[in-house]
C-alpha cells in the first residue's frame, strides 16, 4: 500500500478558448483530482496555474509526486478556424506565382509576404540552380514585418537540400523562426505542403507562447516533470518538438477527448462530439480507437499535410457569435465561425464596463442598430506581435485597453471596422457580444458568470429589427431560448454531416436538404421520414449537458454524457502514447541505379535490395532517434515496406519504393521525490 500510495501522479492539462481544464491521474487509481479555470489569453499560465492550484488543494497531494505532464490544446485549431496567427513569409523555391492558386495557397496567404527564388530539384532529386541574390533583396524590407518564415521547395521530399540552404541563411539574416516543408510531410504535392508550412509558421508564437507559460508555471511550483503535448493523431511529443512542428497540434484537443472519451464510457463504437467555447469536434470511433484522416488534417477550410484523427470541426461552440442574416424577410439565427467574448463573462472579469454600456443602448428609442451590445478587448499579447501593422491599424490598436470598450462609440467609421477586424484576426483583439453562453445564462441553465449582462444582452438583441421593421422576439427569455434551439439542432446537422461523409455522402447529402430537416423537425405528411445512428454520440465538453439533453430525440439515437465530461481532453492527455513515423523512398532515375530519399539525405544503390535493406535501417535509426527526441522510452519500432513494380513485355520494372518505420512508447516519468 505505501508503494501505491507514493506513485508518481501525472497532471493532464487541456488549454481550450475558454477553459483550462487539469486532472491528475494515478495510473492505479485513475482520476484523483480535477479542476477547471478560465483561460488567460494575454497569459496563458494564470489559467493554469488556477486550475492546479485548486487541483492540488482539493487532492492534497505534493507536487514533487508529479512525474510527468501533459497537455492538449485547441488554441492552434482556434486559430486556424478564426484565421488567427502571426504574419510569416513565405519563400517558394523553384515554384511559380500560378502555383499558389493550387491548393487554397493564394488565400490562405492573404496579405502575408511572398518571394519566388530559382532552384529546386527534379522528381529523382537532381537539383536545379539555386539563387540566393532575390532572397537576400526581400528579406531586408519584410524581415522587420513578419514572426516567422516558411520555406517550401519544388520536390524537396527528393531532395532537401536546397530548402536547408534557404533555411540557414534566412536564420543567420533574421535569426527568426523557419520552418522547412520537408520536415513536416514526405509527401509529394508542393502547394499543399507549402500550405502547411506557411500555416505552421504562423502558429509558432501561438505555441511558443503557451510552452513558455507553462514551463514557468511548473518550475514555479516546483513541478520537475517532463512536458509533452498532444498531436492531432493523439500521440505525444516533447515541449522542444512541438515548439518547431506546432501544426502537428492542430485537432490536439479532439484527439486527447476521444481518447477520454473511451476511457470515461469505454464504448468502442462511437460518435464523438466534443463542444467547447470556439469549435465542436466530431470524430468516429470505431473498435476503440480514431480513424486518422489519409488526406491529411481539414481545418478552417485548409486542407493541410498533418496527419491527424478523422476529425469535422466546425465554427460552433458556447461562445459562438450570435448573429441575423439581414438580407431576408424572416431571419434565422446564425451561430459562428467566430468566437465572441460572452457579455456575461465579460462583465465578471471586468465589473462595470459592460451592464451600464448595455442599458444605455437600451434606453435609445429607435430599435438597436449592428454596433450595439459589441464591445472590443485588447488581448494584451506583447509589442513585438503588432508588427506589420498599417497606419489606420496601429492607431486603433494603439486605442485598445484591458477593458472592454462599446464599439459603438470606438468604431466611429467603417475604417475603423475592418481595422479592428484585421486586430481580431491577429489575435491583438476580442470582440465581446452575445452568446448562447449569455442565452444559457439567461434560461436559468448556467449561472457561473454574471447573469445581469447576459439578460440585457439578450433583450437587446431581442430588439433588433427584421425587415418587415419587427422586434426578432418579445423578451430575453424568448430570444435566449430560440438561441439554445438553434445551437442543439447545428450540433445535429453537423453530427450527421460527419455521419453522412463516413458513409461516403458527404458530397451528394447535405444535413440541411428538406428531406432531412422534415425527420429531424418530425413534420407530419403523407410521406414520412425519420433517421438515426448506427451508433450512440458521446458528448464531451462543459457546456454538453446544456447543449445536448434533447440531441436523443433529434438523432433518435442514445446520447451519453459521462462523468467528467468536462474535462475529457485531460484526462486522454495523459493515457497517451510518443508514436514517430519516418518513410524512406526508393526511386530508380535510370535503369539500374536506386536513389534512397530519407531525412536530410539522399543516396544512390546499383542493387534494388541493398537499396531497401539501406532504408529500412535508415528509416529505423531515423524513427527511433526521432522518438527518443519525442520523449519516449525504449520505443519499439515496427517497419513496413511497400513496393510499386510494372510488368513490361514480361520484365519486371521497379517503379517505386516506399519504407515506413514507426516508434513507439510510453513518455519518461521523472522519479519523484514522494
Amino acid at each position: 500500500m505505501q508503494h501505491q500510495a507514493l506513485a508518481p501522479l501525472l497532471l493532464g492539462i487541456d488549454t481550450g478558448g475558454t477553459y483550462t481544464d487539469a486532472v491528475l491521474y494515478d495510473e492505479q487509481r485513475g482520476i484523483v483530482a480535477k479542476a477547471k479555470a478560465l483561460t488567460t489569453r494575454h497569459d496563458l499560465a494564470e489559467g493554469m496555474a488556477e486550475a492546479v492550484k485548486t487541483l492540488l488543494g482539493e487532492s492534497d497531494a505534493d507536487a514533487g509526486r508529479i512525474g510527468l505532464v501533459s497537455m492538449s490544446t485547441t488554441l492552434a485549431t482556434n486559430a486556424l478556424v478564426e484565421g488567427q496567427g502571426g504574419r510569416s513569409g513565405l519563400v517558394m523555391v523553384g515554384f511559380s506565382e500560378a502555383d499558389l492558386d493550387r491548393a487554397g495557397l493564394r488565400q490562405a496567404l492573404g496579405s502575408d509576404p511572398v518571394v519566388f527564388i530559382p532552384g529546386g530539384h527534379d522528381g529523382h532529386g537532381n537539383e536545379k540552380e539555386l539563387d540566393l541574390s532575390p532572397l537576400f533583396r526581400w528579406l531586408e524590407t519584410v524581415a522587420p514585418t513578419v514572426s516567422a518564415f516558411a520555406v517550401c521547395a519544388y520536390f524537396a521530399v527528393r531532395n532537401p537540400a536546397h530548402e536547408i540552404a534557404v533555411c540557414e541563411a534566412i536564420q543567420e539574416h533574421t535569426g527568426l523562426p523557419v520552418t522547412a516543408s520537408h520536415e513536416l510531410s514526405a509527401r509529394l504535392g508542393g502547394p499543399r505542403r507549402a500550405l502547411t508550412t506557411l500555416l505552421n509558421a504562423r502558429l509558432i508564437s501561438l505555441i511558443d507562447r503557451l510552452i513558455t507559460s507553462t514551463s514557468s508555471f511548473l518550475e514555479r511550483r516546483g513541478i520537475a516533470a517532463p512536458l509533452m503535448v498532444v498531436r492531432g493523431d493523439g500521440a505525444l511529443i516533447s515541449a522542444p518538438v512541438a515548439r518547431t512542428r506546432p501544426i502537428e497540434t492542430i485537432l490536439s484537443g479532439p484527439a486527447a477527448s476521444l481518447v477520454g472519451a473511451r476511457h470515461l464510457t469505454g464504448i468502442e463504437e462511437a460518435i464523438v462530439s466534443d463542444i467547447g467555447g470556439t469549435t465542436t469536434d466530431i470524430a468516429i470511433l470505431s473498435g476503440g480507437r480514431p480513424r486518422l484522416d489519409e488526406e491529411g488534417a481539414l481545418v478552417g477550410g485548409w486542407r493541410t499535410m498533418v496527419e491527424a484523427v478523422a476529425m469535422r470541426t466546425f465554427g460552433l461552440g458556447g461562445d459562438s457569435e450570435v448573429s441575423i442574416d439581414e438580407r431576408v424577410l424572416e431571419p434565422e439565427i446564425q451561430l459562428g465561425p467566430r468566437r465572441l467574448v460572452p457579455l456575461s463573462l465579460a462583465e465578471m472579469q471586468h465589473p462595470g464596463s459592460v451592464i451600464p454600456v448595455l442599458e444605455r443602448q437600451l434606453c435609445r428609442e429607435q430599435p438597436p442598430g449592428r454596433l450595439d451590445g459589441r464591445f472590443v478587448i485588447s488581448t494584451g499579447l506583447p509589442e513585438r506581435f503588432a508588427a506589420g501593422l498599417s497606419g489606420n491599424e496601429e492607431r486603433i490598436y494603439r486605442r485598445l485597453k484591458a477593458r472592454p470598450q462599446p464599439l459603438d462609440e470606438f468604431a466611429s467609421s467603417n475604417l475603423a471596422l475592418v481595422a479592428i477586424e484585421r486586430l481580431v484576426s491577429r489575435g491583438l483583439a476580442q470582440l465581446c457580444g452575445f452568446t448562447p453562453s449569455d442565452a444559457a445564462h439567461v434560461a436559468g441553465q448556467q449561472a457561473i458568470w454574471n447573469g445581469r449582462a447576459a439578460h440585457l444582452g439578450a433583450m437587446l438583441f431581442a430588439r433588433r429589427s427584421d425587415k418587415r421593421g419587427r422586434p426578432l422576439a418579445a423578451d430575453a427569455a424568448e430570444i435566449s431560448a430560440r438561441v439554445l434551439r438553434a445551437l442543439t439542432r447545428r450540433s445535429a446537422e453537423a453530427i450527421l454531416e460527419t455521419a453522412l461523409a463516413e458513409d461516403g455522402l458527404g458530397e451528394a447529402v447535405s444535413p440541411r436538404h428538406p428531406l432531412i430537416s422534415r425527420a429531424l423537425d418530425r413534420r407530419e405528411g403523407v410521406a414520412r421520414f425519420s433517421i438515426c445512428l448506427d451508433r450512440p454520440v458521446i458528448g464531451l465538453g462543459a457546456s454538453a449537458r446544456v447543449h445536448y439533453s434533447s440531441l436523443d430525440r433529434l438523432l433518435e439515437s442514445d446520447c451519453v454524457l459521462p462523468n467528467c465530461l468536462d474535462v475529457a481532453n485531460a484526462v486522454g492527455a495523459v493515457a497517451g502514447q510518443v508514436r514517430i513515423a519516418v518513410e524512406a523512398k526508393i526511386t530508380q532515375p535510370q535503369e539500374g541505379l536506386f536513389r534512397v530519399s530519407v531525412g536530410s539525405g539522399t543516396d544512390d544503390f546499383d542493387d534494388e535490395e541493398e537499396a531497401l535493406v539501406h532504408a529500412e535501417r535508415q528509416a529505423r535509426a531515423l524513427a527511433a532517434a526521432k522518438a527518443a527526441e519525442a520523449g519516449a522510452v525504449e520505443a519499439e519500432t515496427l517497419v513496413e515496406r511497400a513496393i510499386e513494380a510494372a510488368q513490361v513485355e514480361g520484365r519486371r520494372l521497379f517503379v517505386e519504393g516506399m519504407i515506413r518505420a514507426t516508434a513507439s512508447g510510453r513518455p519518461r516519468i521523472a522519479a519523484t521525490g514522494n
